[in-house]
């Protein structure tokens, strides 16, 4: 486990690339053009992605990049 020290300007930075990685990963999901094992490999980074922005982030936003497992 590593930990990290953020000043308030650095955590929000942080919060804005973890969105626009997991918005351009959910794009991805929903590309019909991707192959299947792409989109395995990509849902398993969106769930790192998504479990780093869960620390950050409060539950509403959290609950706009959360994902139903029986859709998946």
């Amino acid at each position: 486990m590593l930990g990290f020290l953020f000043n308030e300007r650095e955590c929000r930075e942080l919060d804005y690339v973890l969105r626009k990685e997991l918005d351009e990963m959910l794009f991805d999901l929903n590309d019909k053009r991707i192959d299947a094992d792409i989109k395995i490999a990509i849902e398993s980074r969106y769930k790192i992605i998504f479990r780093m922005y869960a620390r950050l982030a409060s539950p509403k936003e959290i609950s706009r990049y959360a994902r139903n497992r029986m859709y998946h």
